[in-house]
């Protein structure tokens, strides 16, 4: 193995060890053996490498393999007597070239092998595999202070292939050093170390570029140079063709390319994906469809065979031709219906052609005066549908003449006489001793298509005598003191002649003492009656066949004794003062009126019917008071939705492409077009195919939620489609998306006032949420969207979803799952949620929000985050934090929930804020801020770490633990001196990175000053 020293220094052999080096080996063999030797070391090394030499992966592309040229590669070694080339063959006779160099007794070596021109075929970034094998320095005899054990590679970019090209216009790419080397005695035993080191360089702007390598006094063999760049392979996927692409020249890049659809497929999006930088395919968007009439199979769009059948794009495969229908044709969108059956335009090509129902069976009668029930068996052929009804027709019929006519719209049907669901039916108000036919047809949803005859059958009946019908309409005539005047009008079914009519008067409270006058006339007059008295009069008829009931109850009032005796003489003061009072109340009403328009008059405030307790669905809504109503509440969860959201046409909304997936299906952006008003962007959920009643339940209750809020911090809810499928929920389209995902991807690009006005938008829309009596619950700030203007809006308020779906949600307690670290100590222990819980939260979202989306409490596990928020400690305040916003975040994490501020409260603090940005100057410094409760955990705290490699591993950067290494920050010690300007020096450029490493020193320089960690 390699020494402990150093890579690449140079080191001396310690006394007494070996033999001596020839001064000038012909090849490596020379560095153990006699120069005139058979290079045995050479064959045992290349037989090693053939057994390691692997076929490429089908993502990588050759440009140079030097394992498989046949001739001569036309390397150049400067100087010549430098690199030198062994030729062998494998055990096929094919060329093996190898390359070696071992001229450790020289000072000052600088042997350079340079290749030919290698053309990048279009590639921007390109990948350097070497196989090489390397001695190691303390194994070689004698003291030699020259050996070394790396070699440098370089490179030159050309449009052309020429090569007067000067060392110092090559771009050095790496230094490469062994991660294995070997020893005589490795050579003995026959075991031989070869090492691969790979490099990649990029951008490349020009059409090819040379290699070359420089060696600089090591003993190495160079076995193999393999030069490709990566592509994303030609695929089918989803019915479309990716077609070979070479990755970007970024290492984080994606390429965005579109696929084609197969043929006979067809796309509602076009289909895309995105080429990674390690030549894999990603992020599928959009997806073809085999059309109408052909099917998925293998690959490919397979054409319906005759007698099956394929109707839309979006059917998975061919069905068979439903009963009663037929297709000979290939590629058929649809089947036909045999003769004598039908399909309505609403039924889906995947039902059964039916056919008219037979007629009703055991039809009944039973007469009652002028009222016939009729009840009857449902027919015995259906037609093979399920919305079958029946529908009545009456006729009147002249026994002498024989003739039936229409029995008139008099004839009332209980409960309806057309789309009857149940098999039995009443008629009323029919005439008295008259013959009636009933015919009782069923009927389906193809009735109307067929000519056929109709199918029904018919009951005969005749009514018996019956007594009129009440008398309805009374009015009174002239009145005095001791008389009333009434009038009436015949009854509506007189079943008959009228005989007389039946008066039965009494006095109010007096019924058991009644007066009866009869009359043939519909005019009365009851005299003898008390002045200034209450009379209670009721009136029925009488035919030959009895009388009928009697009327309601009529009230009527006698006139006193003193304004009758004074009536005649008062007619005309009473007409002065009428006229009088008309004109001032006129005078009134107009002067109300202006004066109410100057005071800004509006129905709204004085409508008295604006005064009144209204009750809704069991809940009391004072005026003027918005009140959130629980949807789960309803006894039917579809009313709470066409309660609070408005209904819209599926041809209003033009869904454009997918942004991402949601529990119940796919989260699209869009296009509303409602009639007359301008079009907007939107976003819009759709509920996947195949779902249950509950869950079509849980989609759109987060909608009867979001439908009663309206304010410029809420996300806005345009409208549901529920009529049609997909059913879906469109709201205002949020550019940004997600804030947590929106400040990650912006790291560090916004001022502090910046910030504090997305923290203002956010605490406005709770306190508007908390107003109405609404509590959130799932506070945070992946849950909040924003939009271009960097306006933020609270969203997502399916909080039972989010508690058993959301990764957050791990921690379970009774009642569900709750997201643990935006959520106050009471909620948890007790599943107490109040606004104050949601004020804990919302200092979560500060956090959050000025550390530019860090997860909180970083990787702790949920328990202990629990425990720790338990005994008191807080999350730290982030870097670059005004004490002012630190302090309000503390505020919000009162163990106490009364002593937190309220939102009303939370929105005038940041509005001084923002009107006083001087007081956001005052940052959180490093002495002042609160310990790390990680540091408690064994998260963050150095002295929890035995290597500078572990603690960065701990924080997720232990992608920088070599750079470290190299630059001397081999102990906790060293780090703990370092600096933001130290980070970029070695190499560390992401801003989000940076922050996170000096938090994490910024934490353990607290936890050293507390005593709590010893560095």
């Amino acid at each position: 193995m390699r020494g402990s020293g150093p890579r690449g220094a140079g080191r001396r052999r310690p006394p007494g060890g070996g033999g001596e080096l020839p001064s000038t080996p012909a090849s490596l063999a020379g560095c153990y053996a006699a120069p005139r030797r058979a290079p045995l070391w050479t064959c045992l090394l290349l037989c090693a490498a053939l057994r390691t030499l692997l076929a490429s992966p089908s993502n990588e592309v050759n440009l140079l393999d030097s394992r498989t040229v046949m001739g001569d590669l036309g390397w150049i070694a400067f100087p010549k007597n430098g690199w030198e080339e062994i030729g062998e063959v494998d055990e096929n006779y094919a060329p093996i070239h190898t390359y070696q160099v071992c001229k450790v007794m020289e000072q000052n070596q600088n042997n350079w092998l340079l290749t030919s021109w290698i053309s990048n075929e279009g590639a921007s970034r390109i990948f350097i595999e070497l196989k090489f094998t390397l001695r190691d320095c303390n194994s070689l005899p004698g003291g030699l202070g020259t050996c070394k054990e790396t070699f440098n590679m370089y490179y030159f970019e050309s449009d052309e292939n020429g090569r007067n090209i000067k060392e110092n216009q090559y771009i050095k790419i790496d230094t490469i050093a062994a991660d294995e080397s070997f020893t005589e005695l490795d050579l003995g035993d026959r075991v031989m170390k070869l090492n691969t080191e790979v490099r990649d360089v990029g951008p490349l702007s020009k059409k090819g570029f040379y290699l070359a390598f420089q060696d600089v006094g090591a003993c190495i063999a160079l076995v193999s140079v393999r030069v490709y760049y990566k592509k994303c392979p030609s695929v089918v996927r989803h019915l479309a063709v990716f077609p070979d692409t070479i990755t970007g020249a970024d290492s984080s890049q994606l390429l965005e390319v579109s696929g084609s659809c197969v043929n006979h497929s067809v796309t509602d999006e076009p289909p895309k994906m995105h080429c990674s930088a390690e030549g894999e395919w990603l992020v599928p968007i959009g997806k073809c469809m085999c059309k109408a009439g052909y099917e998925e199979k293998n690959g490919t769009c397979q054409v319906c065979r005759p007698g099956f059948f394929k109707a839309s794009p979006h059917s998975q495969s061919c069905s068979k031709c439903p009963p009663h229908s037929y297709t000979h044709e290939e590629a058929s969108t649809s089947c036909v219906c045999e003769k004598d059956y039908f399909r309505r335009e609403s039924d889906p090509p995947t039902m059964a052609c039916t056919r008219p129902p037979s007629a009703p069976r055991n039809a009944i009668s039973n007469v009652n005066e002028t009222s016939v029930f009729l009840e009857w068996i449902p027919p015995a052929d259906t037609g093979g549908r399920t919305d079958v009804s029946y529908y009545i027709a009456c006729k009147k019929c002249n026994s002498h003449a024989g003739v039936c006519d229409e029995c008139g719209g008099h004839v009332r049907y209980l409960p309806q006489q057309i789309g009857l669901k149940n098999t039995s039916v009443m008629m009323v108000d029919l005439l008295a001793h008259t013959n009636y036919t009933f015919e009782i047809e069923a009927v389906n949803g193809v009735s109307d298509l067929s000519s056929g005859a109709r199918q029904y059958v018919s009951v005969n009946v005749t009514t018996n005598q019956a007594a009129p019908s009440p008398v309805t309409n009374v009015k009174k005539g002239k009145i005095a003191k001791n008389s009333i005047s009434l009038s009436w009008q015949e009854p509506d079914r007189p079943n008959g002649i009228i005989l007389e009519y039946e008066i039965k008067y009494f006095e109010k409270d007096q019924e058991t003492s009644y007066t009866i006058i009869k009359s043939k006339e519909t005019t009365i007059t009851a005299e003898g009656l008390k002045p200034a008295s209450v009379y209670v009069f009721q009136i029925r008829a009488r035919t030959a066949a009895g009388y009928g009931v009697f009327s309601r109850r009529f009230e009527f009032e006698t006139v006193p004794v003193s304004v009758a005796a004074s009536s005649d003489q008062s007619q005309i003061p009473i007409i002065a003062v009428s006229v009088t009072v008309g004109v001032i109340l006129l005078a009134v009403v107009i002067g109300f009126l202006l004066s109410g328009r100057r005071c800004g008059y509006s129905k709204a405030k004085q409508d008295p019917e604006e005064e009144k307790m209204h009750f809704h669905n069991g809940h009391i809504k004072l005026p003027g008071v918005r009140t959130y109503i629980d949807p789960h509440t309803y006894e039917d969860p579809n009313q709470a939705v066409h309660e609070f959201a408005k209904e819209i046409e599926a041809s209003c909304i033009t869904i454009e492409r997918v942004i991402g997936a949601g529990e119940f299906g796919e989260v699209c952006s869009g296009r509303l077009k409602l009639p007359g008003k301008r079009e907007l962007p939107v976003a819009i959920k759709t509920l996947k195919v195949g779902y249950t009643e509950k869950q079509r339940r849980d989609f759109l209750g987060e909608a009867s939620i979001m439908g009663q809020f309206d304010h410029p911090n809420i996300i806005h809810l345009e409208g549901v489609v529920t009529k049609s499928k997909p059913v879906m929920i469109v709201t205002e389209y949020m550019e940004n998306g997600s804030l947590d995902t929106f400040l990650k991807k912006n790291d560090g690009q916004f001022t502090v006032i910046q910030l504090v006005g997305m923290l203002r938008g956010i605490a406005a829309g709770m306190k508007y949420l908390s107003d109405m009596g609404y509590v959130h619950r799932d506070l945070a700030a992946r849950n909040i969207l924003i939009n271009s203007n960097l306006v933020c809006k609270v969203s997502d308020f399916g909080l039972s979803r989010i508690l058993e779906d959301d990764p957050e949600a791990a921690y379970t307690t009774r009642g569900g799952k709750i997201p643990i670290r935006w959520t106050a100590p009471e909620a948890i222990a007790f599943r107490k949620f109040t606004s104050a819980s949601d004020v804990w939260s919302y200092g979560i979202v500060m956090w959050e929000v000025v550390s530019y989306g860090e997860r909180p409490y970083w990787e702790m596990t949920n328990q202990d985050v629990i425990k720790a928020v338990e005994e008191g400690y807080r999350l730290p305040s982030p870097m670059d934090c005004p004490a002012a916003l630190y302090q309000l975040m503390l505020d919000c994490w009162q163990k106490d929930r009364n002593s937190r501020p309220k939102f009303d409260e939370i929105v005038n603090m940041l509005d001084k804020l923002i009107r006083n940005p001087s007081s956001l100057k005052t940052l959180v410094n490093a002495s002042s801020r609160v310990p790390n409760l990680l540091a408690e955990h064994g998260s963050l705290g150095s002295g929890a770490y035995r290597s500078v490699g572990e603690w960065l591993e701990a924080i997720k950067m232990g992608r920088y633990t070599e750079i470290f290494m190299e630059n001397g920050y081999s102990s906790m010690d060293a780090v703990a001196q370092v600096t933001l300007e130290d980070l970029r020096r070695l190499g560390v450029t992401l801003v989000g990175h940076q922050k996170k490493i000096m938090n994490s020193l910024q934490e353990m320089k607290v936890q050293l000053v507390n005593g709590m960690v010893p560095l």
